[in-house]
């Protein structure tokens, strides 16, 4: 249904303006890209634990920017955080007759990898008044809504779940864009105590280093579930390319490159704000992210039209949940050139 007006967008007189993906448009770094072509011979298998470069990389940056401290052992890299989320629900042997909760609003991903593991997922944001769950999934920052998750409120379900034996599993991917509210890891000792029991944590370099095309992302946290995970992972020939674990390590232990794409995104979000906001949109949570969650209390459909008309493409909010099916969701994952055209598109 969003192809035919992601068409009529394009074929405005100026051209589209596509504000519906949220991948990356700005370079990746150059120390990234050196890094990638001095490790380029590589002719043994990598070992699906990752170099114990690697893993000390991401303990280093874990401590950096989110105050964690997590041992290496208890790291693992992935082939893409998109790859955890569908997959982790079969890498911890669950099945049918086990339940997972994932957030009410959220990428379509989470419940995928439930259904593709045939377990029952349940969308509630309220996941203690759900019996008998084997995994919950939170998203903070949020994708779609950019929502921001209190740590009081990560510890409420923290407690819960250890009192449950319930595993809690966090994607993080977005806790360095905090624009309006500083994001907290669920691995942070204010929220995890002085253990990682039960608790998981996932994290990418997509966004922050402009790194999608390279496929890069990690899990940390509970050290058993760790193990467990990356035995079934060693079976799966789920490993991450030596090159593309250099590149990381240049990516997570340079911090410049990550402030000044931060800074990108802080600029594009206010031009895109100010635009919508003049427009008579609503601006909800969007606190942290890469996204605007907008809407004027209308079907997200005739709002996707609204923008279609004016040549620019938008996501309807419902792809991401029946709750979202007044909202629209904005991506800051555009040039500065088309970010800068929108204002008097709206206008």
């Amino acid at each position: 249904m969003l192809a035919p007006l992601a068409d009529s967008a394009r074929s405005h007189p100026e051209g589209g303006i596509d504000l519906s993906v949220g991948t990356p448009v700005d370079s990746t770094p150059e120390l990234v890209q050196r890094a990638l072509r001095e490790a380029s011979n590589a002719p043994g298998y990598p070992t699906a634990a990752g170099r114990e470069e690697t893993r000390a990389a991401c303990s280093r940056w874990l401590a950096r920017s989110t105050g964690a401290t997590v041992s290496t052992s208890a790291i693992v890299p992935a082939i893409g955080s998109k790859e955890v989320v569908a997959g982790l629900p079969r890498l911890m042997g669950l099945s049918a007759g086990s339940r997972i909760v994932i957030p009410t609003v959220a990428y379509p991903t989470y419940a995928v990898g439930g259904v593709l593991a045939g377990a029952e997922v349940i969308a509630s944001d309220e996941p203690e008044s759900v019996d008998d769950v084997d995994l919950v999934w939170l998203n903070s920052p949020g994708n779609p809504t950019g929502a921001v998750m209190s740590g009081e409120r990560l510890a409420q379900i923290v407690a819960w779940a250890r009192e449950t034996g319930t595993v809690v599993a966090s994607d993080e991917c977005y806790i360095e864009l905090g624009w309006d509210a500083e994001p907290i890891s669920l691995l942070h000792p204010s929220v995890a105590g002085d253990s990682h029991d039960g608790l998981l944590v996932l994290h990418s370099l997509s966004k922050r280093s402009n790194f999608a095309g390279y496929r890069f992302g990690f899990l940390a946290g509970d050290p058993a579930l760790m193990s467990e995970i990356l035995l079934v992972r060693k079976h799966s020939g789920m490993m991450v390319p030596t090159p593309i674990q250099a590149a990381a390590v240049a990516a997570l232990d340079d911090e410049a490159h990550a402030a000044e794409q931060k800074e990108r995104y802080r600029r594009r979000r206010g031009v895109l704000a100010a635009a919508v906001t003049a427009a008579g949109f609503r601006i909800d949570h969007s606190e942290a992210g890469l996204y605007l969650w907008i809407s004027r209390d209308e079907p997200c459909w005739d709002t996707v039209r609204w923008f279609a008309d004016r040549g620019v493409i938008v996501t309807p909010g419902d792809f991401y949940g029946p709750q979202g099916d007044r909202h629209v969701r904005i991506a800051l994952t555009a040039t500065d050139d088309d970010i800068d055209r929108v204002p008097a598109r709206l206008a």
